[in-house]
């Protein structure tokens, strides 16, 4: 680990916006403030609003400042790159905004019921060759449904075609309400006036693929509560790239 990472997790150890339980941590030490984001951290009862796999951060903050009435959380496991997103937090005195440093595997051990409104998952890993990994997939919904409230939205943006392709059969199977949709946001005519505010906010990275030509997609649907889900049973085209212009590793065609 480099001396700069190490820094990091120096500065991050005294942030009073960043909580790190990592698996190792949480099996031995209860997270007390489940259920009480709202009275111990944000102290007011803002609605509350995640980013799973929020990388550095930035994608929170953008939102932190365009929505100064709603609370957002950051969750990650990789500290090093939080630091950069709860620094800047830290700096521009942002007070709706937290970070939670966390494997997103045990996320239901950090919410309560009903503790949550929306979710963002920008740029998730597709995880190709294992649904169960995927963000969208239903053993992910499973748990969010432990704290996300009833029909709380679910917000997808991604520049893989797989992932897309995948959560828009998800939610067909599983006759989610799909509020909006779309293969190419940028280029997309009649978005409302919400979305196209939502749309200033562009990560380094998604500048990165927007240039390698790759078009981003993005929907949002309401999770309910009430039946159970099932897996689609479709096989996928693999997406033809892997992030960071790195080859793709599996000679496979399409997947489930």
């Amino acid at each position: 680990m480099s001396k700069g990472k190490l820094q990091k997790f120096a500065d991050m150890e005294n942030y009073s916006n960043v909580f790190q339980y990592p698996f190792s941590v949480i099996e031995q030490v209860p997270f007390e403030m489940k259920g009480y984001w709202r009275e111990q951290y944000f102290h007011n009862g803002n609605p509350i609003v995640l980013e799973l796999g929020c990388g550095k951060g930035e994608y929170t903050v953008e939102l932190a400042k365009l929505y100064p009435e709603t609370n957002f959380i950051g969750v990650d496991i990789k500290g090093s790159r939080m630091w950069t997103g709860a620094t800047q937090a830290i700096d521009e005195g942002l007070t709706n905004v937290a970070f939670l440093r966390t494997n997103i595997e045990i996320i239901e051990r950090f919410f309560g019921k009903d503790e949550v409104q929306e979710i963002w998952l920008t740029f998730s890993d597709p995880q190709m060759k294992n649904a169960h990994k995927r963000l969208t997939s239903t053993f992910f919904m499973d748990r969010y449904r432990n704290f996300l409230v009833d029909n709380g939205i679910i917000h997808l943006k991604t520049d893989s075609n797989f992932l897309f392709t995948y959560t828009t059969y998800m939610a067909e199977k599983n006759k989610l309400d799909m509020i909006f949709r779309t293969e190419d946001l940028y280029h997309t005519d009649g978005i409302d006036d919400e979305t196209r505010k939502i749309l200033t906010i562009q990560t380094y990275y998604e500048n990165q693929w927007i240039d390698r030509g790759l078009n981003i997609k993005y929907m949002k649907f309401r999770l309910i509560q009430s039946t159970p889900l099932v897996e689609p049973n479709v096989e996928i085209p693999l997406d033809d790239y892997r992030s960071y212009k790195r080859p793709k590793r599996s000679g496979l065609e399409t997947s489930k």
